[in-house]
């Protein structure tokens, strides 16, 4: 067909069919989303079972008495402060109390528990591997 041809079929057909097509458009049972998560499994005799786990639980403060407002200004002057780093955060908290058990003598490479590291990631809400490792 010719771009004339098509161009004359959308006029008298109606622009409507080459609009973006969204969760109005579809029948009563159709539904879109809008890109959540499902929150259970559809089992093989169409049933959904709704999983504990995978619903989004969210803890939100209790802001009562709080001065400060949720808002922040793109007008106000940026940060003096370089950006947090997994160095940084290592030399602040970790490395001063390895550094004052070694020259105490009392530095064991296999307790390295009571500094915060864990060896096994059993437990963790999502497991450690290294395409998860800040760079």
């Amino acid at each position: 067909m010719g771009v004339l041809s098509t161009l004359v079929r959308g006029l008298v057909r109606g622009a409507d069919r080459m609009s973006e097509f969204t969760s109005k458009r579809g029948s009563r049972t159709h539904n879109k989303g809008r890109g959540a998560r499902p929150t259970g499994l559809k089992l093989s005799s169409g049933k959904f079972v709704s999983v504990q786990a995978m619903i989004p639980e969210f803890i939100v403060p209790d802001l009562e008495g709080f001065k400060l407002k949720p808002y922040v200004s793109y007008r106000c002057p940026k940060g003096t402060e370089p950006p947090l780093t997994v160095e940084s955060v290592f030399a602040e908290a970790v490395a001063p109390q390895i550094s004052k058990d070694y020259e105490a003598g009392t530095f064991n490479k296999d307790q390295l528990e009571k500094y915060g590291f864990e060896p096994t990631q059993e437990g963790k809400l999502f497991k450690l591997h290294p395409k998860n490792f800040i760079r």
